[in-house]
């Protein structure tokens, strides 16, 4: 098994930045891949960017491509989401997943709230 935890989240205008970090412990070894997905009321949940071991394989939604960056330390097995020039189209529960050859596993989510 392999536990996520997310922090960063949080109250921010529009315009501003936050990061996202998250943490991965257990069987972390069966990873190859992480990413960050959010899901905004009434939206089904999107993935908004993805990193991938041993590989170039970083994907970007079209939707925060040259505002939002992931990158990772995996000397602490932490992947960070830094989110710039952030809009109120945002908004969103930000969730951390991780897996091998698909996502499968979660963290709780972490709330990111733009206001105009």
């Amino acid at each position: 098994q392999v536990q996520l935890v997310e922090s960063g989240g949080g109250l921010v205008q529009a315009g501003g930045s936050l990061r996202l970090s998250c943490t991965a412990s257990g069987r972390t070894f069966s990873m190859n891949r992480m990413g960050w997905f959010r899901q905004a009321p009434g939206k089904e949940r999107e993935l908004v960017a993805r990193t991938m071991w041993g590989s170039n394989g970083t994907y970007y939604a079209d939707s925060v491509k040259g505002r939002f960056t992931i990158s990772r330390d995996n000397a602490k097995n932490t992947v960070y989401l830094q989110m710039n020039s952030l809009k109120p189209e945002d908004t969103a529960v930000y969730y951390c997943a991780a897996g091998e050859v698909t996502f499968r596993y979660w963290g709780q989510g972490t709330q990111v709230a733009v206001s105009s």
